[in-house]
């Protein structure tokens, strides 16, 4: 039994391995996505209740991002069309940056335990339970935090028809606005690991 079961279970590990987590997607049905070979940029802008601050507002972010999309799509034979040519699909991303709420537990403070000594052959020796110690006395605590959750959503569009065929979104903790344009970046290829066009 033992040895039926651990293949078994190496192949769902394997399984969850594959999945980017958190990665919604939503796709036209019936969409044959092998003759999207091209594609170019639609306007993109940051959306948030603080849109107007001027951190959201770069140029360099946009670029960073930009340029992450670009090379996955590279990867997977999709070029950006050029001089005027018409491009198989237009490519945009949405960001939208706003406050959020999470519970967070409080950690069990280390070596929280009743000091106690034990007796062996006539003698007591003292415990010593060590820095990794926490006792199962302590009850874990739980508190609410605030916190900046970035979305990002970037959506494939059929140049020919103006159909929206493809669309992939994530959400995550925004932890440096000064670094939005690396955070989303790490966003947009997360999400493209989703794209059913496979890397080359």
């Amino acid at each position: 039994m033992k040895n039926t079961l651990l293949p078994l279970l190496f192949v769902l590990m394997t399984l969850l391995a594959g999945c980017t987590p958190g990665v919604a997607v939503q796709k036209k049905p019936g969409t044959d996505f092998s003759q999207y070979r091209t594609y170019d940029w639609a306007k993109t802008e940051v959306k948030s209740a603080d849109s107007q601050n001027p951190i959201y507002q770069s140029s360099l972010n946009d670029g960073q991002i930009q340029q992450a999309i670009s090379s996955e799509l590279a990867k997977r034979g999709i070029r950006q069309a050029t001089g005027n040519a018409k491009p198989d699909f237009y490519l945009t991303y949405h960001l939208y940056i706003d406050e959020a709420e999470r519970t967070v537990a409080t950690p069990q403070p280390m070596g929280f335990a009743y000091p106690y000594a034990v007796s062996y052959r006539g003698g007591y020796l003292p415990i010593n339970y060590g820095y990794w110690y926490a006792s199962p006395r302590y009850r874990t605590r739980y508190r609410t935090e605030t916190y900046q959750e970035g979305t990002m959503i970037l959506d494939f569009v059929d140049a020919r028809t103006n159909n929206l065929v493809w669309r992939g979104s994530v959400m995550d903790a925004v932890n440096d606005p000064a670094r939005l344009g690396s955070e989303f970046s790490r966003a947009a290829k997360d999400i493209l690991d989703e794209f059913p066009v496979q890397k080359m």
